[in-house]
């Protein structure tokens, strides 16, 4: 796992390539997938796994929706939208939050080709 001591917790980067994604879902690892694009967006292209919250939707249903507890891993269409989210949710307590790198267009071109870029 990513991450650096602190006070005797792992704290994990802000950030998780799409290679360490695939091999934690290789792996059964749970967690939960959040795409934060919009709906038009996840259906154009999106990873089966994901759960899909609009971005403009985090704030209000983030504690109702999420496990603070829970390992989260943020996408979006190139990695803004999902480090943007990523950084809200861990100043809401979210401390297992990540984004990951490039999004689902990195995913797209370098993990599972059979997800389409747009």
């Amino acid at each position: 796992m990513d991450g650096e001591l602190a006070g005797g917790n792992i704290r994990m980067d802000y950030e998780i390539t799409p290679e360490e994604v695939k091999m934690k879902l290789d792996r059964g690892e749970l967690f939960t997938l959040l795409d934060v694009r919009e709906p038009w967006e996840f259906e154009a292209a999106h990873m089966a796994e994901a759960k899909l919250v609009p971005m403009g939707d985090v704030p209000s249903r983030a504690h109702q929706e999420l496990d603070p507890e829970d390992h989260i891993v943020v996408i979006c269409h190139h990695g803004v939208r999902s480090m943007n989210v990523t950084a809200w949710l861990r100043q809401q307590g979210f401390e297992k939050a990540q984004s990951m790198r490039g999004g689902i267009d990195a995913w797209s071109r370098g993990v599972d080709g059979k997800v389409p870029t747009y």
